[in-house]
């Protein structure tokens, strides 16, 4: 709900990329549906990995190839390539966090929470570098608080296994949501903007 508030707005905003007329209403429409698109995964993903602690290949593999292609649809219309460069590093970095962590602690992070992280970084990028900021260090933080929480009321131990996929996602959609605003909020108590 809150990502077609935004994008519903998107006609008004930068979120256009420099296009105008027909050919913007159709890249805003095509941004809507990655998003969407993305939405309707992120419940379904949510709430697998909380029952069986596995983020599935059947829905996590195609999503690294419909995102793209929409992504990349909508940077055609656009013209808009920075939005698509930035979301392809966006991949590979969160991607690569995701691996080294996976290596480094075998058992602490799946593969198919890599396989998502490059999803995810992708959209978040796309949108800008304050989403992807916000949305990746928002899965760590309210994960962890979750955790934290957990082990204080003893419902879990420190070896407990508790889900990631689905704080990945809370990450990601608060980065989506508000990730410009607390970016720059960010920047400015640190005197960067």
């Amino acid at each position: 709900m809150v990502v077609t508030l935004l994008f519903l707005t998107a006609p008004w905003s930068p979120a256009t990329g420099g296009a105008t007329g027909a050919s913007a209403d159709v890249h805003v429409l095509v941004v809507l549906v990655a998003y969407l698109y993305l939405m309707a995964i992120s419940l379904a993903l949510a709430l697998i990995d909380l029952d069986t602690h596995t983020l599935p290949n059947r829905i996590v593999l195609p999503a690294s190839v419909v995102m793209p292609v929409l992504l990349l649809t909508a940077s055609v219309l656009s013209g808009d390539w920075a939005a698509l460069g930035r979301g392809a590093v966006g991949a590979v970095v969160l991607g690569g966090a995701y691996l080294g962590l996976a290596v480094a602690v075998p058992g602490g992070m799946g593969f198919g929470d890599v396989k998502l992280a490059v999803v995810l970084g992708l959209a978040l990028a796309y949108l800008g570098w304050g989403p992807l900021a916000v949305g990746s260090f928002g899965a760590f933080l309210l994960g962890g608080i979750f955790a934290i929480a957990l082990v204080a009321v003893r419902r879990a131990g420190r070896r407990s296994g508790i889900p990631f996929g689905p704080w990945m996602l809370v990450g990601a959609w608060l980065g989506i949501a508000f990730g410009p605003p607390l970016w720059a909020m960010y920047l400015g108590l640190l005197g960067l903007s």
